[in-house]
Formats: C-alpha cells, structure tokens, sequence
C-alpha cells in the first residue's frame, strides 16, 4: 500500500498524519479547528484515500499554524506515499460543483512546486474560520508534496460552498494524478525521474 505516516512537532502545533493513497475514504480527524476537520473530512471522502489527522496547536492565539502545518505534514505524507511514482498518470483534473459555486484543480506530480489560486476574494470568515488560511494550507500542501497546483474557482456566491467545492476537487485531482496506469512504464517524464 501507498502509505505514510509523519510526524512534526513544533513550539506552536504538534501533528500526526497517517495517509494512504490506496483507500476507501475513511477518516479519523480531530485539529481543533472544525471548518479543518470539516474540510479534510471530505477530501479522504472524494479522494478515496484514508487518514488520520490528529492535531494540536495554539488555536487560542488562532487557526494560522495548526492549518499551515497540517498542509506542511499533509503534502509530505502524499509525497512520502507516493514514493519513486512509477506507473502514475501524474496529471489530475477535476471540476466540482457545490451548489452556487464552480471550482476547479488541475494537478501535475512534477517534483515543481506551484500554486496558481484563481479566486474572487472570499469573505474573511467560515463561522469563526479565517479563509485566507485557504491559501496558506493550499500553498504549504503544495511545495510540500513537491506538486503544480493550480486552482480555479469559475464562480461561485457561498463563501463555504466555494471553499468545499476547492477542497473535493483537490481530493479528486490527486485521485486521479496519483492512480497507477498500466500502461506507464516507469515515470511519466521524458526526463526519466519525477524527485
């Protein structure tokens, strides 16, 4: 199985991610910042990968660190998973909708880390949660899995319906850029490596 499990300890957080690729969409989440555990919830949902995310940070300063450092240890734990990445598609791209809105995520396992985020500007909460966290977590998740991320929100008016819209077609992007095709002979590269 196409599994990791990392560790990062820190004066502002402690985290504890166990991640497979190769899953059924199982879940034990608990970060202390609820929107989080909402969010990643249904990204191992969509993406069919399992999880346990455990955190624990300074959430009474505010949500920053704990859902930095969760993209930190969540991009590693891809990047570990995903291992010499022979055989994968290393492209993804999903559409999905969430009612009002319309988000995009096109994905490449390229070893060159990018995020491009195309979004109107979000209101600045989720109940108590700061969205410009999104970015943060999208950023981290990004140069951590060494992964070109580029997200497009096409419209979209509900502030969490367009967050949850990025979040499941994140899942189903990775989904599909990291499942192994037959027909790949080693790493789909013409350079020959993808670390």
């Amino acid at each position: 199985m196409r599994q990791a499990e990392i560790k990062r300890n820190t004066n502002e957080t402690k985290i504890a991610i166990n991640f497979a690729l190769d899953g059924e969409g199982k879940s034990v989440i608990d970060t202390g910042v609820p929107f989080m555990d909402h969010m990643l919830d249904l990204f191992i949902k969509h993406g069919l990968f399992d999880g346990d995310i455990k955190a624990d940070g300074d959430t009474h300063i505010d949500d920053h660190h704990t859902t930095e450092d969760i993209g930190i240890v969540l991009g590693q734990a891809v990047k570990e998973a995903l291992g010499d990445k022979k055989g994968i598609r290393r492209y993804g791209n999903a559409f999905v909708p969430m009612d009002d809105a319309l988000a995009q995520v096109v994905i490449d396992c390229s070893n060159r880390p990018h995020l491009e985020l195309r979004c109107e500007p979000l209101k600045e909460k989720v109940g108590t949660f700061d969205t410009e966290l999104v970015e943060e977590f999208l950023w981290k998740f990004a140069l951590e899995s060494r992964m070109n991320v580029h997200v497009i929100v096409h419209y979209g008016k509900n502030t969490h319906h367009i967050i949850e819209a990025i979040f499941k077609a994140l899942a189903r992007a990775l989904d599909e850029a990291t499942m192994i095709d037959p027909r790949v002979k080693g790493v789909p590269s013409t350079k020959g490596l993808l670390t």
